[in-house]
């Protein structure tokens, strides 16, 4: 019996995805839990896996939005007839073209009405895109590249397209951007600067930075510092590099780091803590959002019941989130369920800096560069390596003689890192 594939809902809030690709044709055989189609959410593009095996009868969805919950393909046996899969979409699709054109007033919400003209107009540009090359055709391009162009500011219609029939794919458009630009000898004076003004349109991910960090500004926030000598972080850093076998991942500073955090926020549990409206949430794991900056915005993937893990396996785990994170191979659920976050700007030689909280968390660490400070002694002054912590807080959920203690534990941590193991 045939099984239809439907967009799933990959996160709370989500209502529709952008189908970017699919990893498999009509036609092909398919095996439950095998990568089946890439898809792009407001937060990150993952691979979706199969729900069943089979083979893939129908795409009714190729590529671009949908609403959670349609219908985008069907997978079955051989020979089955899957016509009523097709008629089932093809009249939905028509049923918002007509709703668009239609003089009277809309019997749904506003947002209905806009997701469905939305639909409509993706299924016209895709006809158009479809018909010949000629003079005043639309370029043919994936919705990837169409993106990829926007943000780098590069015109499709000077590419050639290595897709099929000339479609303009995602690689064209990275290779354009990777290539030097060609310059010619002229003797002609350049023009002037027109001062015109540059618009670079929003990718799902800035708007989404954009919608949280206006809701962080919502939140009465209050910041503490604290500054941490790391002398001995430091030399407990060399030892384990020197421990580390070949091939596995390298503990960092940051990695110490986390686990001072995460062993400070079992001891405070009122810091590892969401803001629910009407009742603070107190989380008994410690799941570290580690902030990594990409070309296209932050991203936030967690770290899950950190608590639990060493430096080494902490190391092996911001390592992977880290690499899949610029390889943009994030899935959903890295992304959700985190209780604290830490940011660290060190590695650009930032002294010190307050981070934005990340809601609906309690707190959010911001960690500055290392500096040798002079350091008074019972002899006179020694210069120590100190390092800046500054906590932001959400006041509605914690109070500052709560916050400056969960941070004098993390500095303690730190300067005698024995504690904490």
């Amino acid at each position: 019996m045939a099984n239809e594939v439907k967009l799933p809902r990959l996160g709370q809030g989500m209502e529709s995805g952008t189908i970017v690709k699919w990893l498999k044709a009509e036609g092909d055989e398919v095996e439950k839990g095998e990568p089946l189609y890439e898809l792009d959410t407001d937060k990150v593009t993952q691979e979706v896996e199969a729900e069943a095996s089979g083979i893939l009868l129908k795409i009714t969805v190729a590529e671009g939005e949908a609403d959670v919950g349609t219908t985008i393909a069907v997978i079955g046996e051989q020979g089955e007839d899957v016509s009523a899969f097709a008629g089932a979409t093809a009249q939905r699709v028509a049923e918002a073209a007509q709703e668009e054109g239609s003089p009277e007033p809309a019997r749904e919400p506003e947002r209905e009405r806009v997701r469905e003209a939305t639909a409509a107009e993706q299924v016209a540009e895709a006809r158009r895109a479809e018909q010949g090359n000629g003079a005043g055709a639309r370029i043919k391009a994936s919705p990837l590249a169409r993106r990829i162009a926007r943000e780098r500011g590069i015109e499709l219609g000077s590419l050639k397209g290595t897709g099929p029939e000339g479609r303009v794919v995602a690689e064209d458009v990275e290779r354009a951007a990777a290539a030097p630009p060609i310059t010619t000898t002229t003797t002609t004076t350049a023009p002037a600067p027109t001062g015109d003004i540059g618009r670079v349109p929003l990718t799902s991910l800035r708007r989404t930075i954009a919608r949280r960090l206006t809701e962080a500004w919502q939140a009465p926030a209050f910041q503490i510092a604290m500054s941490a000598d790391m002398t001995r972080a430091q030399g407990l850093h060399a030892r384990l590099a020197e421990q580390t076998k070949e091939g596995e991942p390298r503990p960092t500073l940051t990695d110490i780091l986390t686990k001072a955090c995460v062993t400070a926020l079992m001891r405070h549990r009122a810091v590892n803590a969401l803001w629910a409206e009407d009742a603070i949430e107190l989380h008994p794991n410690a799941n570290v959002g580690i902030a990594v900056a990409l070309e296209v915005g932050l991203v936030v993937p967690v770290i899950h019941q950190a608590e639990r893990l060493t430096i080494a396996q902490l190391a092996a785990a911001r390592a992977d989130i880290v690499t899949r994170a610029r390889d943009n191979k994030l899935r959903q659920e890295d992304l959700d369920g985190g209780t604290f976050t830490i940011s660290n700007l060190g590695m650009f030689g930032v002294e010190r800096f307050v981070a934005v909280l990340n809601p609906p968390q309690a707190a959010i660490l911001a960690v500055g560069a290392i500096e040798s400070k002079a350091v008074p002694t019972e002899t006179g002054f020694e210069a120590r390596p100190l390092m800046t912590l500054t906590l932001t807080c959400d006041h509605r959920s914690l109070d500052g003689a709560t916050a400056a203690d969960f941070l004098r534990t993390v500095k303690a941590f730190l300067e005698e890192p024995g504690l904490m193991l």
